[in-house]
């Protein structure tokens, strides 16, 4: 129980002793820095019931809490603020309670509990994943690592986005251009292979439609009467009517792509349990449709096309089959949350990771699967983040200028590496450890720069200011953590026993650093309800300026007195326990040395 349930239930008996007044929930908030306490009742919802002075009504409850709770050791009353100081014994035997405990702050799941499947990445095998799918994939991960943290269990999955007409582009490109190019002909990752042709497509595709408004015809009329977009469109009938040349090559090209993409996966450190392809999933989509059509819930307009008319519950109308028979978007996703609730009887909700421009869109598939009858369609959840910029502006994939992942893990390993030799506190360190250590602080810097925004936000990103070894960033708390490893390095003493609490006197910084240790099981469920990884970036944070505070203000091997240096020992541990599990929370290692 924490400390303020605890608390909850004696003010409630206090009250009622005191007013017979049954209070239904006791308001708290941390007490002010210029006033002694350790926790705060706010008074004032007292007042208009019991028509008192609050100070009168604070005083009376803080001295019969003083009186009757050997947790209060005293109290003082500011206004409407009953400041409320707790005795030490409570915060020691807090922490000899959960010292020990490997994984303190995590939850086992329950037997029967049912899974939350998280989708993340979800990427199109026309290109290289980029800075933004970095973002979504660091989101993603985290947030189902966080989930089972919580105490449920959690899939992680993916939909590969493998037809369509930007599929085609690139297939066509390479076949005009390509001279029989393969990831080992070229030593080019095959992601980024396709990606080139991608891009070469679009080059080619302005070229025509430049010539074509040249020669008098509009720029829409120029967009769709381009040669290379008509070749295109026509590899789509073909790869759709099943012709086994483009299919073939469609085959091989998307199996560079996978190569490459499961390579940065591996360099990001993130996994999944399962992938389902748009190539499979838009086929049960489509039979989907001819169910609800026959429900009643789709309708069918004059030239073929299927439609859902949700005008009443504030939306509009959305098309889920074109009047050629093809799919759209939409119609693959109804397929694939079908598809994966078939495959997983247990799920029983969803977590979408996908940039805020498709908001609608999810307002839209959660809504057909509820009309459709599907019980777990009310345990669906859109995790929609912003945009990630940089400071030079916007990046293009089809101009070839966005900020290639696994260059971008590059960059801040080398980024990681220049900055560690400038400290120069690496002797001793072999080059293999040395390369270790620089891609854990670069990608941990990378994760963690990502990380500790609200996912909701838009954001900008640094490369050289998330590579501080200063501030909110994650160097500085990898720091921290290989600096309390040093400390119990040279604790050459045993330092496992319980010291109890009548042998030690906290010092403020102690309690301070044990309260925010009290946080973590709290935070970490307040993290999976709001799908946020940046509640756990930033209490961990706040943990570490904790600790440097506690590790400046008091002596720990230097004291003098046993029992309190093995406790700062002990404290110490603790601290380093929570910023590993933290931070394996948000995907990032921690060094044992820096």
């Amino acid at each position: 129980m924490t400390l303020q349930e605890t608390l909850t239930i004696h003010i409630q008996k206090a009250v009622h002793s005191l007013f017979d007044l049954s209070l239904d929930k006791v308001e708290f908030q941390a007490t002010r820095k210029d006033f002694e306490g350790d926790v705060t009742m706010v008074v004032f919802p007292l007042v208009k019931q019991l028509k008192g002075n609050p100070v009168e009504i604070g005083t009376k409850i803080g001295t019969h809490l003083a009186e009757n709770v050997a947790e209060v050791a005293r109290f003082n009353v500011v206004g409407g603020f009953l400041n409320i100081v707790i005795n030490n014994a409570f915060y020691i035997d807090f922490f000899n309670e959960i010292k020990n405990e490997e994984k303190y702050g995590f939850v086992t799941p329950k037997e029967g509990e049912k899974a939350i499947m998280v989708e993340y990445s979800s990427p199109n095998t026309n290109k290289p994943l980029h800075l933004g799918h970095v973002r979504n994939i660091l989101l993603g991960y985290s947030v189902a690592e966080i989930i089972k943290a919580s105490g449920k269990k959690a899939y992680k999955t993916q939909i590969i986005n493998d037809r369509g007409i930007h599929i085609c582009k690139s297939m066509l490109a390479w076949q005009k251009y390509g001279n029989g190019q393969t990831p080992q002909s070229t030593g080019l990752k095959g992601d980024k292979l396709v990606g080139n042709f991608y891009v070469e497509f679009d080059k080619h595709y302005k070229k025509e439609i430049t010539e074509l408004m040249a020669e008098g015809k509009t720029e829409e009329e120029a967009k769709k009467l381009a040669p290379s977009i008509l070749e295109a469109q026509e590899m789509l009938r073909k790869w759709e009517a099943g012709d086994a040349e483009v299919v073939a090559l469609w085959k091989t090209m998307n199996q560079w792509v996978y190569d490459g993409f499961e390579q940065t996966y591996k360099s990001v450190g993130v996994d999944f349990d399962s992938y389902y392809y748009e190539s499979n999933t838009y086929l049960l989509g489509k039979e989907v449709v001819q169910f609800g059509l026959e429900k009643g819930i789709f309708e069918k307009d004059p030239d073929g096309s299927v439609w859902i008319d949700l005008t009443e519950d504030g939306l509009d109308r959305k098309i889920v089959l074109r009047s050629d028979g093809t799919a759209v978007y939409m119609t693959q996703d109804i397929g694939t949350a079908i598809q994966r609730v078939k495959d997983n009887p247990d799920v029983g909700g969803m977590v979408y990771t996908v940039g805020n421009e498709q908001d609608y869109h999810f307002k839209v598939l959660f809504l057909i699967l509820k009309k459709l009858g599907f019980d777990w369609a009310d345990s669906l959840y859109h995790l929609s983040y912003g945009m990630v910029e940089l400071p030079s502006g916007k990046m293009k994939s089809r101009e070839g200028t966005v900020v290639d992942a696994d260059d971008l893990m590059l960059e801040m390993t080398t980024t990681a590496q220049s900055i560690s030799e400038e400290l120069g506190k690496l002797e001793g360190y072999s080059e293999e450890e040395k390369a270790a250590l620089y891609k854990t602080i670069g990608l941990g810097a990378l994760k963690y720069y990502m990380l500790k925004v609200d996912p909701k936000k838009q954001m900008m990103f640094n490369p050289e200011e998330s590579v501080d070894f200063a501030g909110n960033t994650g160097p500085f708390i990898q720091y921290t953590y290989a600096r309390i490893q040093s400390i119990l390095r040279k604790a050459t003493f045993e330092y496992k026993n319980v010291i109890s609490a009548n042998t030690i006197e906290l010092h403020e910084k102690e309690k301070e650093l044990i309260k925010q240790i009290q946080l973590f099981p709290e935070t970490i469920q307040n993290a999976a309800h709001n799908h946020s990884p940046a509640l756990i970036a930033n209490y961990t944070y706040d943990l570490v300026k904790e600790f440097n505070s506690f590790y400046q203000n008091v002596s720990i091997l230097g004291e003098s007195d046993n029992a309190l240096k093995v406790f700062r020992v002990q404290l110490a541990n603790k601290v380093a326990e929570v910023i590993q599990s933290s931070f394996q929370l948000l995907g990032i290692d921690v060094p044992e040395r820096m």
